[in-house]
């Protein structure tokens, strides 16, 4: 008698899920993790954690004039009492942000 194989486990592709539904943060379940591909500017995410650029250059705007650039595999700290605005500066910019949880 065969036993029956076990599934065989899937990784998941951040960058293609995030291309999925350009602009827009995605939200992967049982986690604090979102994936965002930058189409232009886009909203800030309303919590704290680390933004990292998985693919493409990102920019985060921050308040006074000053700005942080981010290539892959960068991360920059953010904070959800402090303005910042992600935008791309290379097509095919996909961001990841790792929230503190909560």
């Amino acid at each position: 008698m065969s036993r029956p194989r076990p599934e065989v486990p899937q990784a998941l592709h951040l960058a293609r899920l995030a291309q999925g539904t350009p602009g827009e943060w995605v939200r992967l379940p049982g986690g604090d993790l979102r994936v965002l591909h930058l189409s232009g500017k886009a909203p800030q995410a309303g919590v704290d954690g680390w933004l990292v650029c998985l693919s493409g250059e990102a920019v985060i705007d921050l308040p006074l004039n000053n700005f942080v650039r981010l290539r892959p595999g960068e991360g920059y700290r953010v904070k959800v009492g402090e303005a910042w605005v992600p935008f791309d500066t290379r097509e095919g910019t996909v961001v990841m942000l790792v929230t503190d949880g909560g």
